[in-house]
């Protein structure tokens, strides 16, 4: 066994809570599992993370994982993860969110996070359903597709996560799916490495709600789905618009440079003691 793989097992809780409650098929155990190695390849301390979740089935991955943890109120990660990093800027910030748990509550939380540019990175686990409550259609639930509140097909048109991070001004956006599991790795390891507000979408299946109202024969199935409509960043340069038409691109789609917030605001602090004192 990997050096890599012995230190993410360290960042677990095998004793205390494994095996999840996530159904089988659930991609959410995908997601996990690239988070811890991604820390582990960073070698952090545990006592150096904060991982913070909303409510939903994403929610539960704070549970097995053994950082600081918070669990806290619908649709709020964000908003208490920018309190956590304000307190301690040392810390290594992370939420983790569902798409309904991001884009619909927490929907006004996400733009402004974008906005702020506070150094910490926001996980979205866009599985395009409510999965817990009942398979209710989300924010990122495609037009026509079933839930059990659109049960003749949703109506209204879907967000597009990355491109709704970017118009709010994240300085990284990327987006990935549980089908390429290294890649979420990779991806994640490069948002931890980012100085300002980084953004990753993680396209995952939700079998037992999404999948089965909208006719996948299996969870395999949904995988070979995302095999199928996605491409990479760098393939999607050299097609057309219409190769692309119900395509999704995979990879970092930003990454620029602007002034973080806490560095700001402490030298604004800076300057205006200084000019107080003088």
């Amino acid at each position: 066994m990997s050096q890599a793989i012995e230190r993410a097992r360290e960042y677990l809780k095998p004793h205390k809570k494994l095996p999840t409650v996530w159904c089988s098929g659930c991609g959410l155990g995908i997601v996990m599992s690239a988070f811890v190695r991604a820390m582990a390849k960073k070698d952090l301390p545990k006592n150096d993370v904060a991982f913070i979740s909303g409510i939903g089935c994403t929610g539960r991955m704070p549970t097995y994982v053994d950082f600081n943890t918070l669990h806290t109120t619908h649709g709020r990660a964000l908003a208490f993860a920018t309190g956590v990093k304000l307190a301690n800027p040392k810390l290594t910030v992370v939420t983790v969110m569902g798409d309904g748990d991001a884009l619909a509550i927490g929907g006004n939380h996400f733009i402004h996070a974008c906005r702020r540019n506070i150094r910490m990175c926001a996980i979205v686990v866009n599985n395009c359903i409510y999965g817990m409550t009942g398979g209710q259609y989300s924010p990122t639930t495609p037009h026509g597709k079933r839930g059990t509140t659109a049960p003749y097909g949703n109506v209204e048109q879907s967000f597009d996560v990355a491109a709704l991070a970017t118009g709010a001004g994240a300085t990284f956006v990327a987006r990935t799916s549980v089908y390429h599991a290294r890649e979420i790795e990779t991806i994640i390891g490069r948002a931890l490495d980012h100085d300002g507000f980084s953004v990753v979408e993680v396209v995952a299946n939700c079998y037992t709600s999404y999948g089965r109202l909208n006719k996948f024969a299996s969870p395999v199935e949904m995988l070979r789905w995302m095999k199928e409509s996605s491409v990479s960043v760098e393939a999607a340069r050299k097609m057309t618009p219409e190769e692309l038409e119900g395509k999704f691109t995979r990879g970092v789609l930003v990454e620029k440079k602007l002034p973080e917030f806490i560095h700001v605001y402490d030298e604004l602090a800076a300057r205006l003691k200084a000019g107080a004192s003088s």
